[in-house]
């Protein structure tokens, strides 16, 4: 059975430059911005190819760089961040999941997320963490709600260059192989679209498959429960 791979394309919706993503493989998802210029576009001709689409929601950061709109702050009153969750969701069509943009002040925070988690869980769907921040409480609170959950465990691209490039990819196969599935993210840059355009089709000869995000997620509840079950024999 060949490990699966997911890539999840982030910050999607601004620059014309992103349109190129569409010229990947279907089995690449879709992380929007959400009230973008081009994301409900860019959601609807993914979507038409094949791609799986989520909505990549801007939170926090330590940093207090400017997060653009549907941003998330832990001054929102409770009806507020709910609010704007719902408007980012309502903003990108077809979407299946979300993720965090920065966030790495407001993932560490157990009411936002709960807050977070409690609107994901109306609307079925599924929630990745970016990890911004090695204190993320996302998981937690995604596992209280009842919200499926995966975990981002390699970026691509934090360097452009081509040596940076393989020896992520080459990082991301390695975890797929050892753990079965894996969760890279990456940016729809230029470097980054060339090199995944001729890189991925090497995949199946390594024994990998490339996947949707939300396909992991039955390998993943499936691995849970037999956790779960381990833990009672050994009681």
């Amino acid at each position: 059975m060949a490990a699966k791979l997911a890539i999840i394309m982030d910050d999607i919706g601004y620059r014309h430059t992103d349109e190129a993503a569409l010229s990947l493989p279907p089995g690449i998802t879709f992380s929007i911005l959400p009230h973008t210029p081009l994301g409900e576009k860019m959601a609807r001709a993914a979507h038409a190819k094949g791609h799986e689409i989520m909505v990549h929601i801007p939170m926090q950061a330590l940093d207090g760089r400017t997060m653009g709109p549907g941003g998330l702050n832990n001054q929102m009153s409770e009806t507020q961040f709910k609010q704007v969750v719902e408007d980012a969701i309502g903003s990108i069509p077809f979407a299946k999941g979300t993720n965090n943009h920065m966030g790495s002040l407001l993932t560490q925070l157990d009411r936002p997320m709960g807050w977070l988690m409690s609107v994901l869980k109306q609307q079925n769907l599924y929630f990745v963490d970016s990890v911004t921040t090695r204190y993320t409480k996302a998981g937690d609170e995604a596992e209280t709600h009842d919200v499926p959950l995966l975990k981002r465990q390699v970026f691509l691209d934090n360097q452009t260059s081509l040596a940076a490039l393989k020896h992520q990819l080459k990082e991301a196969v390695h975890l797929a192989r050892k753990e079965g599935q894996v969760v890279l993210i990456a940016h729809p840059y230029p470097e980054t679209i060339a090199f995944l355009k001729k890189q991925l089709k090497q995949l199946p000869e390594e024994g990998v498959q490339l996947v949707h995000a939300s396909s992991l997620l039955p390998l993943q509840l499936a691995q849970k429960a037999d956790m779960a079950t381990e833990a009672k024999e050994q009681l």
